[in-house]
């Protein structure tokens, strides 16, 4: 019988892409309430190019095996889980852990796949489409004839978010560089370039009575041109300090700034709301709400995915122990869609 070893990238401490390690060792058991997940897909995220910096705001300590979301088979399962999960394809929100051939994961938390979804587009729609779906219809709650702005509308999340807005019914503007502005045309965006002068005059022109919703990763000092492109009864949807990533100093500052600024802002009365969105939050009150609204969502991507109303774009597909050309080609800034590690 053939057995089979277990691979996995450790981050060891802050370190540039080549500083991760691979280490081999033995496949977990599954314990009761648990499965073994033999990954076939993973990807880099946001979050894991700043966790290599130590700027993840609650990142475990060094060293540990990152990975966000992972899609896999399951291999084994342990007491007490419904047998039928054996040996069918799910998809896994674990934060960090993903980056191994093989993944010990609580069976409450994993998401089956449909079938003919491939491994490495679902993949793309894990920790993307769950972030676009909530802020979407759970946060900003947007409906059609709403006009929505989408900040990086040709990221990993704005790309799913200007698609799921579309298919809502919503008019988007999004914001991106000018190479991209053919392809959001091609998805019926309204493209602003972000470099220019005067990215809020122009989506005012576009938009003069103010928008429903502004979707804005970038954080900073920019947070204010957006909340004031508001109309009364408008969200803006905070998830993320972009602007701050090459900063030094706390991980933590610049997030309360931007909860502080946006806790000032729900006080005032102009009936507009400001959130920080976190795709984890919840999680540690109410767990099982938290689980089931995820596989909720992440159905629902999946479905929006089989009617074609969201591309799965896969940047590029790269083994497990290429991880640094992997981060490396993800942190260029120079690729469309999802840079996927595969076993």
């Amino acid at each position: 019988m053939h057995t089979e070893g277990l691979v996995e990238v450790v981050l060891p401490g802050k370190v540039e892409p080549e500083g991760l390690q691979i280490r081999h060792g033995a496949v977990p058991a599954a314990g009761p309430g648990q499965v073994v997940i033999r990954m076939e897909a993973t990807g880099v995220s946001f979050a894991e190019q700043q966790m290599r910096r130590g700027r993840y705001y609650d990142q475990p300590p060094f060293p540990f095996v990152p990975g966000y979301d992972l899609v896999g088979t399951v291999l084994t399962i342990g007491e007490g889980v419904e047998p039928g999960l054996a040996g069918t394809r799910v998809a896994a929100l674990v934060k960090v852990g993903g980056w191994a051939s093989h993944v010990l994961v609580d069976a409450a938390d994993v998401v089956p796949v449909p079938e003919g979804i491939g491994a490495a587009e679902a993949e793309t729609l894990v920790v993307n489409g769950i972030t676009a779906w909530q802020m979407l219809h759970r946060k900003a709650r947007v409906r059609a004839g709403q006009t929505v702005v989408v900040h990086g509308a040709n990221g990993g999340v704005g790309s799913v978010l200007v698609q799921l807005a579309r298919a809502a019914g919503a008019q988007v503007i999004g914001t991106a560089s000018a190479r991209h502005h053919a392809a959001l045309r091609e998805r019926g965006v309204t493209p602003v370039d972000y470099r220019a002068d005067d990215v809020a005059a122009r989506i005012r022109a576009l938009a003069p009575h103010g928008v429903d919703a502004v979707f804005d990763h970038v954080g900073g000092r920019g947070i204010v041109a957006s909340w004031r492109l508001l109309a009364p009864g408008g969200t803006l949807v905070s998830y993320g300090s972009a602007a701050t990533r090459d900063a030094e100093g706390s991980k933590q500052w610049p997030v309360l700034k931007l909860l502080g600024r946006v806790w000032l802002w729900n006080t005032l009365p102009n009936r507009r709301h400001a959130c920080f969105f976190n795709v984890w939050a919840g999680r540690a009150l109410a767990r099982n709400r938290f689980r089931s609204r995820l596989r909720a969502d992440l159905t629902q991507v999946f479905a929006a995915f089989q009617r074609g109303e969201v591309t799965a774009q896969i940047a590029a597909r790269l083994p497990l122990t290429r991880v640094a050309d992997a981060l490396r080609l993800a942190e260029s800034g120079t690729v469309a869609g999802k840079v996927v590690l595969t076993p």
